[in-house]
């Protein structure tokens, strides 16, 4: 692992790693915790390179807050970082990003070109007692987004209004990277993982568990009908009154995007808290949401999945998002163009400009209906010229990313089931159920033997075994979106299992899930 200080060897160690190499970015303060070692680690699963970059950013720290006191740590830091599989740390110093200005703080923003967030997101929330600070942190990201130059940049959603402020930043400036918000990991008590828990006392550790029973009341709350922003609010509060050390700043319902506050929930609402225990300052929230959960099914090639997924959809009444059925559409696209497969930027703008529909209402084994650009293609992109050159197309770097971001649009609305390899590490790594379908190599060549067999084929078990390990080696080791088992996924092994009863248990996993206490 490389450590870096200044920007010259930055650029240095990244010019030298050559093209083609997806950089992920996680930008921290440094104290690194188990909630930055959780980023880091999607970051290492979803790209070649891991930047992690460590600065304490002045202009985030008022006159009055603790800037000089601020938990300083490089040494353990680096040992972390090189434990969990970083390529490097940029630690730069305050002249390296700022020049030789005197110290910048957020009450001197006139001294320094400074990029500043919509008044609308800078109103509210921990906006209101820290003017200047989302000032500061737009600057610091852009600064450190424009010197990295990340494929990913990683950001917990712990610090909700700063990633959503952060995400509307680099929608408005077109920035190349895509922010991914990651879950809030919490310690046992139920506590938000912070570099500044470790203020706390244990005795104030135990009273700020608090906050998230508060956040949980009024999250089942919700989820029994309880949508208006007083009573939701009320419920928080009343967990809160239980100690008078615990000093409440704001609890605020406001809409998780634009950050507008909300009087009533209609699809979804972000409850955020802030409190002053001791002279330690915390914040937590939670997502309350009317939409659908998002299924996503992972496991290796013959578990089964595309036939469990659609009968799980239907047990449910979800949509089931049909991937495979996409990169037909796109292929089918291309060749009708009559575009070269070797021509990528062509193939990258045609399928830029595609609109896919899917409908599930389609008869037969399918069950799938496909539009593509308003055409009807469910049938024909199931033809034998499609299928000899979907891989092809699928295999185009520039096509996957095109299609994860009409996936993902699907994922916005919510209640879909997917399946796939990387569907919950990659595609939806915050849906709500995470399930990794697997069973033995044995049991999915016997599988395949046997339906091979009602084809009329005979081939070998020792043959489909060895097929099934090279396809396992080659999907769990390919340079983007490998097969990986989410961290937070459930397997399921399906050996001797019929598809009626994986069927059966993934229907059960999916509402012990959900469930108010699951």
């Amino acid at each position: 692992m490389h450590l870096f200080t200044t920007t010259a060897g930055l650029h240095c160690y990244l010019e030298r790693q050559g093209p083609g190499k997806e950089v992920g970015l996680v930008t921290t303060m440094g104290a690194l915790h188990s909630g930055h070692l959780s980023l880091i680690e999607r970051a290492r699963r979803e790209n070649s390179l891991v930047i992690v970059s460590i600065f304490v950013n002045p202009l985030q720290f008022a006159p009055t807050e603790d800037f000089q006191e601020y938990p300083r740590g490089l040494a353990q830091d680096q040992e972390l970082c090189q434990q969990i599989g970083v390529d490097a740390i940029f630690a730069p110093t305050i002249d390296q990003l700022y020049g030789d200005n005197s110290m910048p703080t957020a009450d001197k923003g006139d001294e320094l070109t400074q990029v500043i967030p919509p008044k609308t997101m800078t109103s509210v929330l921990c906006a209101v007692s820290r003017p200047g600070f989302f000032q500061g942190v737009a600057t610091v990201v852009v600064k450190l987004l424009n010197l990295v130059r990340p494929n990913r940049a990683y950001f917990g959603q712990k610090d909700a209004q700063q990633l959503a402020i952060i995400q509307r930043m680099v929608a408005d400036l077109k920035l190349p990277v895509t922010i991914v918000p990651c879950p809030i990991v919490r310690e046992k008590s139920g506590l938000a993982c912070s570099s500044r828990n470790q203020y706390l006392t244990p005795e104030q550790k135990a009273q700020a568990s608090l906050l998230y029973q508060g956040l949980r009341s009024a999250q089942k709350a919700f989820q029994g009908g309880l949508c208006d922003r007083i009573n939701l609010i009320e419920r928080v509060r009343s967990e809160l009154a239980g100690t008078q050390d615990i000093q409440v700043e704001y609890v605020e319902l406001v809409h998780p995007v634009t950050l507008t506050p909300l009087e009533q929930v209609e699809e979804q609402g972000l409850l955020a808290i802030a409190v002053h225990l001791g002279t330690t300052r915390l914040i937590d929230n939670i997502l309350l949401s009317h939409r659908k959960p998002i299924v996503a099914i992972d496991g290796p090639a013959g578990a089964g999945k595309s036939t469990v997924s659609r009968l799980v959809a239907k047990e449910l009444g979800l949509m089931y998002l049909d991937t495979g059925a996409m990169y037909r559409a796109v292929t089918w696209r291309v060749l009708k163009a009559g575009i070269d497969l070797e021509d990528e930027p062509a193939i990258a703008e045609l399928v830029s400009k595609c609109t896919i529909n899917l409908s599930n209402n389609q008869p037969g084994e399918s069950g799938i209906q496909v539009w593509v650009d308003g055409e009807e293609v469910t049938q024909v992109i199931r033809s034998q010229s499609v299928t000899a050159k979907v891989s092809t197309v699928a295999a185009l770097s520039s096509v996957r990313r095109e299609l994860l971001k009409q996936q993902q649009r699907w994922g916005r609305q919510g209640g879909v089931v997917a399946e796939g390899r990387d569907i919950g590490t990659h595609v939806f790594p915050n849906a709500e159920v995470k399930l990794f379908l697997t069973a033995s190599v044995q049991e999915r060549a016997r599988r395949r033997q046997q339906d091979l067999k009602n084809q009329g084929q005979e081939v070998s078990l020792e043959q489909l075994e060895q097929e099934i390990q090279q396809r396992d080696l080659k999907d769990s080791t390919r340079a983007v979106a490998p097969l990986r088992k989410a961290a937070d996924a459930i397997e399921v092994q399906t050996d001797g299992m019929s598809i009626a009863e994986v069927t059966d248990s993934l229907v059960n996993i999916y509402y012990q899930q959900l469930s108010p206490d699951g």
